[in-house]
């Protein structure tokens, strides 16, 4: 009961195509990138800012309990930002994705980030 495979015109493109490995312009790579870079770092530098404690020093985050869990859940966020920072994006169309929403997303969150300072 083998049924025989139908070949579309997009398969034969696709089973040449060896898996993992697209070819990614080094413009659009290097545009994502940074953009990327850009947008993270932002996030991370607001992440540590709005979790640091409101008192003077980081030790007094022990006297509030409010403070000590925004700290933590602050932190834990960063780490977490700073883990996706150095996993690069996996195909070409990521890259892209990457590059249009950076265009917009990098400058939006830097300005954000200097009106929140």
């Amino acid at each position: 009961m083998n049924t025989p495979l139908v070949d579309t015109p997009g398969m034969a493109a696709n089973r040449d195509a060896a898996p993992g490995k697209s070819k990614v312009p080094l413009l659009l790579r290097a545009a994502a990138l940074i953009l990327r870079a850009v947008f993270l770092g932002t996030l991370i530098a607001l992440a540590i800012r709005v979790s640091a404690p409101q008192s003077e020093t980081i030790w007094s985050a022990y006297e509030t309990p409010g403070d000590l869990v925004r700290l933590v859940l602050g932190m834990a966020v960063a780490i977490g930002m700073l883990v996706q920072l150095f996993r690069p994006p996996k195909d070409a169309q990521a890259y892209r994705t990457w590059a249009y929403l950076g265009i917009v997303l990098a400058p939006l969150a830097v300005v954000v980030a200097i009106a929140a300072w």
